[in-house]
């Protein structure tokens, strides 16, 4: 894919979206204390690979995140906390990799919510609200890469409009609008 366009048009910051039971915040660095114990079950980096990431290191990378842009300004960076309404707590991210590949305006989506919230629709609810306002803001297409193991993944990518390839990428299929 080529990334040789500067993103123009109205991919500038996140904003607040909201959901019956979530209020998607942009994320911010000061998000990294509240987010470690949620990304810090060993288990919900299985499918997502990696592994927990100190407050330090979470603030590092929400540092990056936050600017919104990529160094050459050939992507739009939008991440979101997921806050729960029913208790404030926080229970995951969603986020977008914004990019022109020629008239198309490509949308990479991503989602994870922590184990404690999990098998609560909250990163279908999120996911589709998210994909929602992107399209709203030009997306012509979405996609996602889903571990071929992880069905609760696949469900979400379904339900924002997604469906598989043929495509493999770091063990991962690649799925599309």
């Amino acid at each position: 894919m080529e990334r040789a366009e500067v993103m123009p048009g109205p991919w500038g910051a996140a904003p607040v979206l909201e959901t019956d039971r979530l209020v998607l915040e942009p994320l911010r660095v000061e998000h990294a204390e509240e987010m470690a114990p949620v990304l810090a079950d060993e288990a919900l980096h299985e499918f997502i690979g990696g592994r927990p990431e100190s407050v330090d290191e979470l603030r590092a990378r929400y540092r990056r995140q936050a600017r919104g842009v990529s160094d050459d300004g050939e992507e739009r960076w939008l991440n979101w906390v997921l806050r729960r309404r029913d208790n404030g707590a926080l229970a995951g991210t969603v986020q977008a990799t914004v990019l022109r590949d020629g008239d198309r305006v490509v949308a990479e989506v991503a989602w994870v919510v922590g184990i404690d919230h999990q098998r609560q629709g909250l990163a279908r609810e999120a996911a589709v609200a998210m994909a929602g306002w992107l399209r709203s803001q030009g997306a012509t297409d979405l996609v996602a890469h889903v571990h071929p193991d992880h069905a609760a993944s696949a469900g979400v990518a379904r339900a924002v409009g997604l469906q598989p390839t043929d495509v493999v990428v770091d063990g991962e299929t690649r799925w599309e609008s």
